[in-house]
């Protein structure tokens, strides 16, 4: 592809032209879609939604939340924005559209993660376009939305899934059925409470901020039906919960929830099997487990949890990491002050 900066037009987009456009980048999860943004313009946020054609064709797109933090305003995109990273000028009209952006938004910082794997030639690629701007950056102090995930191909029959599976993992998803667990789903809109009170007791033990319920109604509404709130439950019992959203070719592990007793019993893995069913079934090419650890520290806050992830046989799939385009240096500074201690204090 070839062309200059002149060849390129930029418009806000229609939801028509940008679900349109979306189809051809089959990389992209629910962060880039409309849905996504639509649930923080109801809560209240500035949201940006941006198409780029040269001539009639669409070369890219990106869109992004203005988030007003105490720290300091910044525009967050992550997963995107969606483009040939190897079209240098078109990457850089891009960048330059993004940061004007946060400019006109007054915002201290520009925070990308596009969803390029972690590679030396993509990170190259990224990080000497943003070198091109004029603005300085540096690597983000904190990761944006599930950097390191394992992600599964789910497109085999449900024998070759299972045996994929680390053979403990196996031997769990069908001790639920002998145990006699019932996974049930349902849209999360109408239902929300359940899980919110489970995973408010479920932060108190393993002491981590929950999505507030104002949070979490919201969300479930925006979405509708792509989001579906799954349970395990024995003798009346609820042991698991979890939020399960499915987005064009990817279902996502984004949110979970459990009780004490969940502990004695495989009610999550027989959740999370049926969760890969149902999505299979939809047609869907990937299920995406949302987040593990980047190290194996046992220690690290998601070190437990990684492991259960991995048992399913899916592939650990690192993407670029954020980097700051930085707006106003002076406020830039606390921000980055603030985020360094937090991560630090959270063991991430």
């Amino acid at each position: 592809m070839s062309g200059g900066i002149a060849d390129f037009s930029i418009t806000d987009a229609t939801q028509q032209d940008w679900q349109q456009a979306l189809l051809a980048y089959p990389e992209a999860n629910f962060l880039q879609s409309w849905r996504w943004t639509a649930f923080y313009e109801a809560r209240g946020n500035t949201v940006l939604r941006r198409i780029v054609r040269q001539g009639t064709e669409v070369v890219a797109m990106w869109s992004g939340i203005v988030q007003d933090a105490r720290r300091g305003r910044y525009l967050e995109i992550a997963g995107g924005p969606l483009l040939d990273w190897k079209h240098q000028a078109l990457a850089d009209v891009v960048l330059r559209d993004i940061a004007q952006q946060g400019k006109h938004h007054h915002c201290v910082f520009v925070r990308v993660r596009p969803q390029l794997h972690e590679t030396p030639d993509n990170e190259t690629l990224f990080v000497d376009s943003l070198q091109r701007l004029s603005h300085r950056v540096r690597r983000s102090p904190m990761h944006l939305h599930a950097e390191h995930t394992n992600i599964l191909d789910i497109t085999s029959d449900e024998e070759a899934l299972l045996a994929g599976m680390r053979r403990q993992t196996r031997y769990e998803v069908r001790r639920s059925a002998r145990r006699d667990v019932v996974v049930t789903s349902r849209p999360a809109a109408g239902n929300i409470t359940t899980f919110y009170d489970m995973q408010a007791d479920t932060a108190q033990r393993q002491g981590f901020v929950p999505p507030s319920r104002s949070f979490l109604e919201t969300y479930a509404e925006t979405f509708g039906d792509a989001l579906q709130l799954y349970t395990a439950e024995k003798d009346g019992v609820i042991l698991n919960a979890a939020l399960v959203i499915i987005d064009g070719p990817e279902a996502v592990y984004h949110e979970a929830a459990s009780v004490p007793q969940a502990r004695k019993e495989p009610g999550a893995y027989g959740l999370l099997w049926q969760a890969i069913q149902d999505a299979k079934a939809a047609g869907v090419k990937r299920f995406n487990f949302w987040g593990i650890a980047y190290t194996s520290d046992p220690n690290h806050r998601y070190a437990g949890v990684t492991t259960f992830k991995r048992g399913f046989g899916g592939q650990d799939v690192s993407f670029i990491p954020a980097y700051d385009i930085i707006l106003s240096r002076p406020k830039y500074l606390k921000n980055w002050i603030v985020e360094t201690t937090r991560k630090k204090r959270r063991k991430l």
